[in-house]
C-alpha cells in the first residue's frame, strides 16, 4: 500500500517529471525513500545548497518548456529556496517546491525547526498548501503541477515528515473524496488572440511609418514567423536579455540588446519608432521605452495581466506567440519604404565596428572584452550558455555573439547574483547531448562555488570563464553613476578559483596576459569535463551604457574623484569619458 511520499512522486512520474534537485534532511526522509525506489524512473540530482536546488529547477523549466522540481528540508532547507523560487516567479517559470516539516503534531510548539512554509512562501507561489495526510496527496500532487503550467508560476507543497511515510490504508477519506477525481493529465489552453484585437493590431502596423520590435523570452520558438514580421514592417529587432537567442546576434534584423547593457542603435530604435510591437517581454525599465504619446503600441504575450505592464498599448494580443505572428503576418503589407531599417541597420555596422576595437586591446591588465570575446567565438554551434547577473552579464551581452542553435538563459526581473552556475548544471541535466558554457563574475561565482563540485559529480561538459577583477563591479559603477558616492565596500578577498577547480576534481586554468588568452582557452575547450577558465582582469574597466544619461554624468563627475583608482578607470575611459560607446572609437 503506497504512502503519502509515494503517491506524491508516482504523480511526479505521472506528470512526465525527470529530474528533481534537491539536498537530503531529515525532515523529507520519506520523500528521499519514494525517490530512491523509484530512481530507474525519475531522477534525483543532490545539490550543494538548496538555493541552487531551486535555481536549477527554475532553470530546467526555461531551458526545457516542462515542469522543474525542486526538494528541501524543513526550516532552513525551505528557506534556502527562495532566491530561486523568486527567479521562477519573476520570469515566470513553472517550478514545483517540496519541502519537508516537523511532525505533524508538534507543529507551532517551537520545535526545532518550527518555520511554516506555507506562510513563508506565500508570496512566492500561485499554488500553496500543507498536505494533512495520504488521500489529501491524492488531490494536492497534481493539483500543484498543473498549477504552476498553468501559471506559469510556483507551487509549492509542505509535508510533516511523518506524515509522508503514513500508507494511504492509515488515512482516513472523507465522504466527498473520491479516489482519482483529480486527473493527473495537463490540459492545453487556448492560444489565439482575439481577431478583433488582430485586426486593430495590424491597422496599426500597416499604416506606421517607424515600426519598432522589442522581443523577449516569450518569442522564443517563434523565430522564422518573428523574422517573417520583421521583414514585412522592414523593423529593427530589439532583444531584452532573455530574448538573446530569439534571433541570432548577426541577424540582419536585429540590433542586439536593449538597456544599459544593450546597444546604442536598439536604444535610437525605440526613441524614434512611431509603432512599437512588443512581443513576448516585459522588460522592466521602463525608462528604455519610447515616451508614451510617442508611438503606438501593441503587445503579444500569453498572459492577459501582462499587456500594457511596461507601455501603453492600443492592440492586446493574448495568445502563444507563434501562432499569433503567424496570424498577424497574413495581415500585414510588405512595406516599400525600409529606410527605418536600413538607419538600424547601418547603427549596427558602427557599434559593431565599436565592440571590435574594445576587444582587440592588448593592454594590461587584461581587458575582459578581449577574453569573453575570445571565450564566444568557440562556443560549437549547439552550445548553451548561461550568464550570471552582474559587470558579466553586459560583457557577455555586447561580446558573444549567439548564432543559430545556440541558447542562452540568464536570471531575468530578479538578476540574482550567483544564477550562472547553477543555470548551466541544469542545463547539462536537461541536454546531457549538449555543451554547456557559464561567463560569470567572480563575486556571483564564489557565492555558489561549491556547486562546481555537482557539476564534476553529474560529469557535466562545462566550461566556465570567471572574470576575476576583485571586485562587485557593476555595483560599484552604480554606486557611481546612480547616486554620485564613491564606489565603497566593493573589493573582494581574492580566490585561486583553477585551484579550487582542481580541488573539487576538475580542471582548472588561469590566464592574465593578452597574448596567454588564446593558448589558454585552446587547452581548455580541448580538456573533457567540467573546466574554470580564470581570467584575472582589470578591475578599473567601466560598464557604459549606450547613451550617458544627464543625471548618471553628472554624478560620476561628481564621484569620481573621491574613489579610490579614479587615475585608471580616467584613463580606462579616456580623454571624454562620458560619451557613449558609438563616439568613442
Amino acid at each position: 500500500m503506497p504512502n503519502t511520499a509515494d503517491i506524491l512522486v508516482e504523480t511526479l512520474i505521472n506528470w512526465k517529471v525527470e529530474v528533481v534537485f534537491g539536498l537530503p534532511g531529515d525532515g523529507i526522509n520519506g520523500i528521499m525513500e519514494a525517490l530512491r525506489t523509484r530512481q530507474d524512473r525519475i531522477r534525483f540530482v543532490q545539490v550543494r545548497h538548496e538555493e541552487s536546488a531551486a535555481f536549477m529547477a527554475s532553470a530546467y523549466a526555461k531551458w526545457t518548456g516542462r515542469l522543474g522540481v525542486c526538494l528541501a528540508t524543513s526550516g532552513p532547507g525551505g528557506t534556502h529556496l527562495l532566491t530561486g523560487l523568486y527567479d521562477a516567479k519573476l520570469d515566470q517559470a513553472p517550478v514545483l517546491a517540496i519541502t519537508g516539516m516537523q511532525f505533524h503534531d508538534l507543529i507551532e510548539t517551537c520545535t526545532q525547526q518550527d518555520v511554516d512554509l506555507t506562510r513563508v512562501f506565500n508570496d512566492v507561489a500561485v499554488f500553496n498548501a500543507q498536505v494533512t495526510d495520504a488521500t489529501h496527496m491524492e488531490n494536492l500532487a497534481g493539483l500543484a503541477c498543473r498549477s504552476a503550467l498553468a501559471k506559469r508560476g510556483v507551487a509549492h507543497l509542505s509535508i510533516a515528515s511523518d506524515v509522508q511515510e503514513v500508507p494511504l490504508s492509515q488515512s482516513k477519506r472523507s465522504k466527498r473524496n473520491r479516489p482519482s477525481h483529480v486527473p493527473d493529465r495537463w490540459f492545453e489552453g487556448s492560444r489565439l488572440p482575439d481577431p478583433r484585437e488582430l485586426e486593430r493590431a495590424a491597422e496599426i502596423l500597416n499604416n506606421a511609418g517607424k515600426v519598432a520590435i522589442l522581443a523577449g523570452r516569450g518569442a522564443r520558438g517563434a523565430s522564422a514567423e518573428l523574422e517573417r514580421t520583421a521583414d514585412l514592417l522592414a523593423a529593427p529587432v530589439a532583444k531584452a536579455l532573455l530574448g538573446k537567442a530569439v534571433l541570432p546576434d548577426q541577424h540582419p534584423f536585429t540590433t542586439g540588446g536593449i538597456g544599459i547593457l544593450g546597444t546604442l542603435p536598439s536604444q535610437e530604435a525605440l526613441e524614434e519608432c512611431d509603432a512599437l510591437l512588443i512581443v513576448g517581454s516585459t522588460f522592466p525599465y521602463i525608462e528604455y521605452y519610447p515616451k508614451p504619446g510617442k508611438a503606438r503600441g501593441i503587445q503579444i504575450d500569453r498572459d492577459a495581466q501582462r499587456i500594457g505592464l511596461r507601455y501603453p498599448v492600443e492592440a492586446g494580443l493574448v495568445g502563444d506567440a507563434t501562432e499569433t505572428l503567424r496570424l498577424l503576418n497574413d495581415r500585414l503589407t510588405l512595406k516599400s519604404d525600409r529606410s527605418f531599417l536600413e538607419k538600424a541597420q547601418a547603427g549596427m555596422k558602427r557599434w559593431r565596428a565599436a565592440m571590435t576595437l574594445a576587444e582587440s586591446k592588448d593592454d594590461v591588465p587584461l581587458k575582459p572584452q578581449l577574453v569573453v570575446k575570445a571565450f564566444g567565438d568557440r562556443l560549437p554551434d549547439n552550445a548553451i550558455l548561461a550568464t550570471d547577473s552582474g559587470q558579466n552579464s553586459e560583457i557577455a551581452a555586447r561580446h558573444i555573439d549567439i548564432r543559430e542553435g545556440q541558447d542562452f538563459g540568464v536570471s531575468g526581473t530578479l538578476a540574482s547574483m550567483a544564477c550562472g552556475l547553477p543555470y548551466a548544471i541544469a542545463a547539462g541535466i536537461a541536454f546531457p547531448e549538449r555543451p554547456v558554457f557559464a561567463v560569470v563574475g567572480d563575486g556571483g561565482f564564489a557565492m555558489q562555488m561549491g556547486e562546481f563540485s555537482t557539476a564534476v559529480r553529474y560529469r557535466i561538459p562545462l566550461k566556465v570563464l570567471v572574470l576575476k577583477n576583485n571586485m562587485l563591479n557593476q555595483i560599484a559603477w552604480e554606486q557611481m553613476m546612480f547616486l554620485g558616492n564613491p564606489q565603497f565596500g566593493c573589493e573582494l578577498q581574492p580566490i585561486d578559483f583553477a585551484m579550487a577547480a582542481e580541488a573539487m576534481g576538475g580542471i582548472g586554468y588561469s590566464v592574465a596576459q593578452p597574448d596567454q588568452v588564446q593558448s589558454t582557452l585552446d587547452a581548455a575547450f580541448a580538456a573533457e569535463g567540467p573546466v574554470v577558465i580564470e581570467a584575472v582582469v582589470d578591475a578599473y574597466e567601466p560598464m557604459m551604457p549606450p547613451r550617458m544619461p544627464p543625471d548618471y554624468e553628472g554624478n560620476f563627475r561628481k564621484a569620481l574623484p573621491e574613489t579610490p583608482g579614479h587615475e585608471l578607470i580616467g584613463e580606462n575611459i579616456g580623454e571624454e569619458p562620458l560619451k557613449s560607446l558609438m563616439n568613442h572609437e
